[in-house]
């Protein structure tokens, strides 16, 4: 279980870098996914939802799930493209 985790910690982002650098129009959507992600995180940080009693309910819901799982790939990602970029510069 812990090895197949890893390996899609590592191919998920490997393909999105892939898809991005093979076609740039792919850079919007996951930037958008990403400022999605972000705005669900923030928004229940802004309203002080974050007690012991509804943080719990938080963590538990698909969404919160599922995006904070995308923002962690993301970076992944971001990581890895910001890697190539440099590589190719001088």
């Amino acid at each position: 279980m812990t090895i197949s985790m890893l390996a899609v910690l590592i191919v998920i982002p490997c393909f999105m870098v892939y898809l991005q650098q093979k076609w740039t129009s792919f850079r919007h959507p996951l930037n958008i996914l990403a400022v999605i992600a972000a705005t669900s995180i923030t928004q229940i940080i802004l309203e002080d939802a974050v007690f012991m009693t509804t943080i719990h309910a938080v963590f538990l819901h698909p969404i919160f799930l599922i995006t904070g799982a995308y923002l962690g790939l993301y970076v992944i990602y971001q990581l890895i493209n910001f890697t190539i970029q440099e590589r190719v510069r001088p």
